[in-house]
């Protein structure tokens, strides 16, 4: 059984039924990966970055709401969503495997075959595979109603043509499989019909292209996808023919949630350093703090973010209810990140040329 309570704060300071808190197996081990992955570094310390992914799984921290049936700890969302604010408190370095354990796992255990589970699921929960999602395309981004990307059933395999961009993972050393959106026909009222299927690594005709450079998140790999008539079994879809669209917007709320969740932990984390940086700076003979100007900003952001939490908590209620559509919650992620990115670029302000 798995027991997370809030409020246990040393280090990262989430605690198994055991009593094993994560920093008394884990601590220390990501000091020197703090600040890396930068601007010219993006695609730098991914092996440091992989064996802190494992060390998690060692220590049973990955896959955690996943069904213990399937490698996780059966965690409910709020479980889920304390341990992610603390990682986050932590300034713990950011997931190599965050994909294949928030959606492509979670998808495949709603809709996979028992054989599809037994095969792929390992290697998440391990990390000795990473999984990608081959969505969004050049033309077409991330409307994936309207993919290019086609695969035709021929005898008892898929032939798949196309392209796709922007895929997270999909350039590594051990990425197995990709899960590819693509059209598989034209329903009755002249409709796509969109279906998930799974390609692995080193399918003749798949091939993957440049590293992309992004302006965030540079220290997930993201490149170019192309396949030319590949072929694949045709027990590699993914549930049922044409339903591909569904089964992503069932799942993309928790996903988008799951974003909510963490941009309030790092908010609220650079609120707190902040707080305590301008509380020992000292300028002109007086603390920082004690201009009221920084008393004003200091104020009108924590205004903010317990705004933004309610709002968050809120949805997290929607969620639990099963009323969280993927609208409510593309709201709240639009809205958290935009608080968590003002409040970074006020509380920098706030350090001063120091």
């Amino acid at each position: 059984a798995l027991r997370i309570e809030a409020g246990q704060r040393v280090g990262v300071g989430v605690a198994d039924a055991g009593g094993h808190h994560l920093d008394e197996n884990l601590a220390g081990d990501f000091a020197d990966l703090k600040g890396r992955g930068g601007p010219g570094s993006e695609h730098e310390f991914f092996a440091e970055r992989l064996e802190w992914d494992r060390h998690l799984a060692r220590a049973g921290w990955t896959c955690i709401g996943w069904p213990v049936e399937y490698g996780g700890r059966g965690a409910t969302l709020e479980q889920r969503i304390i341990f992610h604010r603390e990682y986050a408190r932590a300034n713990a370095p950011a997931r190599v495997n965050h994909l294949g354990e928030e959606l492509l796992g979670p998808t495949l255990i709603a809709y996979g075959t028992d054989e599809q589970k037994r095969r792929f699921l390992p290697g998440i929960v391990d990390v000795t595979e990473l999984w990608s999602q081959g969505y969004s395309e050049p033309g077409a981004g991330s409307d994936l109603a309207n993919v290019a990307t086609t695969a035709e059933l021929v005898g008892d395999e898929w032939v798949i043509n196309g392209a796709k961009s922007f895929i997270t993972n999909s350039g590594t050393d051990i990425t197995s499989l990709v899960t590819v959106t693509a059209r598989t026909g034209t329903t009755a009222e002249g409709r796509a019909q969109i279906s998930a299927i799974i390609v692995p690594s080193g399918t003749p005709g798949f091939t993957v292209g440049r590293s992309l450079k992004k302006m965030g998140w540079r220290a997930s790999d993201t490149a170019e996808l192309f396949f030319d008539d590949v072929r694949v079994p045709a027990a590699n879809l993914v549930g049922e023919e044409g339903k591909g669209l569904d089964q992503v917007t069932e799942q993309l709320p928790q996903g988008r949630l799951g974003v909510a969740v963490a941009a309030m932990a790092i908010a609220e984390g650079v609120l707190a350093e902040t707080t305590e940086f301008v509380s020992s700076r000292n300028v002109f003979g007086e603390r920082v703090l004690d201009f009221q100007n920084t008393q004003f900003e200091l104020a009108e952001l924590t205004a903010q973010l317990e705004a933004s939490q309610a709002y968050v908590a809120h949805c997290v209620e929607l969620f639990n209810r099963g009323q969280l559509d993927l609208i409510a919650a593309s709201k709240i992620k639009l809205q958290a990140t935009g608080t968590v990115k003002d409040l970074v670029d006020r509380c920098l302000q706030l350090h001063g040329g120091f």
